[in-house]
């Protein structure tokens, strides 16, 4: 027995000084010392060894454990110095290379368009309405005088969904179920994306964002609506572009008005900008519909209003000078990082 403790001391000394990994010494220590260890093995069978050589093995026993724990314990913290030393070495920070500069986030152009026309109107009084974007054909079309049929439609071709359910083609649905919701009067506007079957080109895409504004209440006429347009076009665009009134139409307003400002870029003598115009057509406009106050329970002969609608990418398109819209959702950072 007292050979066989021996030769145990000499062949885990041995083990543990040529161990180079603390999971391999893990290993040793339990074919040592664990339950079913060789040491342990030793010192179970102790009872059967005659009484007057009890006292001399476990003694030896002792010892040889005493020994195996610690060299177990100075073989492990030499290898978590070694490992320590070689994580120093892999993560070491050369501080003579150059720094990585750390970019600084900015906004996208089109959220500095819709904040500056935000800003703009909520120091007019307005408040800022929002609506979902599957709508009902009700709100889209009909409520907005688009009977069904309606030649109107085809220029507002959509994404139908099942039934009468559809993606919106414009924000005015928020302004249908405001003006159900509310009672006059009413002085909001609508941001929001919106949908249209439109092929992708510079100045197209099927999905693109629009702020409408609607304000509703007694005696509102056509000046009203053309002081509040003439204020935003030369907040958006400076206080020495001109602002003209063409006539138009739209189903939903009577009488209806596009509006247009002077090109900055040949000051409205005429370029390629404008196409020789010397204008450049920024929204639609026009006083509600009577029909439009009567199907959402406004009595007309009491109420008017205005109402009016601007495609932010193109408002963005013209105030930074972009000539391809798709440039607004390339996320190319050499272009994001000019504004």
């Amino acid at each position: 027995m007292e050979d066989k403790l021996r030769e145990i001391e000499q062949q885990a000394t041995s083990a543990i000084e040529k161990v180079d990994s603390l999971e391999q010494l893990e290993d040793l220590r339990v074919s040592y010392l664990g339950k079913k260890g060789a040491v342990t093995e030793i010192l179970r069978g102790m009872g059967d060894l005659a009484p007057e050589m009890r006292p001399i093995v476990g003694k030896l026993a002792n010892q040889v454990k005493g020994k195996i724990v610690n060299l177990i314990i100075e073989q492990e913290e030499r290898l978590k110095e070694v490992a320590k030393n070689k994580q120093l070495a892999a993560e070491t920070i050369d501080v003579t290379l150059p720094g990585q500069k750390q970019g600084v986030a900015r906004k996208h152009p089109l959220t500095l368009v819709f904040d500056e026309i935000k800003e703009i109107f909520l120091g007019l009084g307005f408040q800022i309405a929002e609506g979902p974007e599957v709508e009902a054909d009700y709100y889209n079309f009909e409520a907005l005088n688009f009977p069904a049929n309606h030649p109107a439609r085809d220029m507002q071709d959509t994404f139908y969904i099942e039934g009468d359910r559809l993606l919106r083609t414009h924000t005015s649905s928020v302004q249908v179920r405001t003006i159900e919701d509310q009672e006059p009067p009413i002085r909001i506007i609508a941001p929001g994306r919106v949908y249209r079957s439109d092929e992708i080109d510079a100045t197209h895409t099927p999905v693109f964002h629009q702020v409408e504004g609607l304000m509703i209440d007694r005696d509102i006429s056509f000046a009203h609506l053309k002081e509040t347009l003439i204020r935003l076009s030369k907040e958006l665009f400076g206080a020495d572009r001109e602002v003209r009134f063409r006539p138009s139409y739209f189903p939903f307003t009577e009488p209806s008005a596009e509006v247009d400002i002077s090109c900055a870029k040949c000051d409205g003598g005429g370029c390629k900008l404008c196409s020789g115009t010397g204008w450049l057509e920024i929204l639609g406009s026009g006083l509600v519909h009577p029909n439009v106050l009567e199907m959402s329970g406004v009595d007309s002969k009491e109420y008017s209003g205005f109402a009016f609608g601007m495609g932010v990418e193109r408002i963005a398109m013209l105030k930074y000078g972009i000539d391809d819209i798709r440039l607004l959702y390339d996320n190319d950072l050499r272009f994001l990082k000019q504004f």
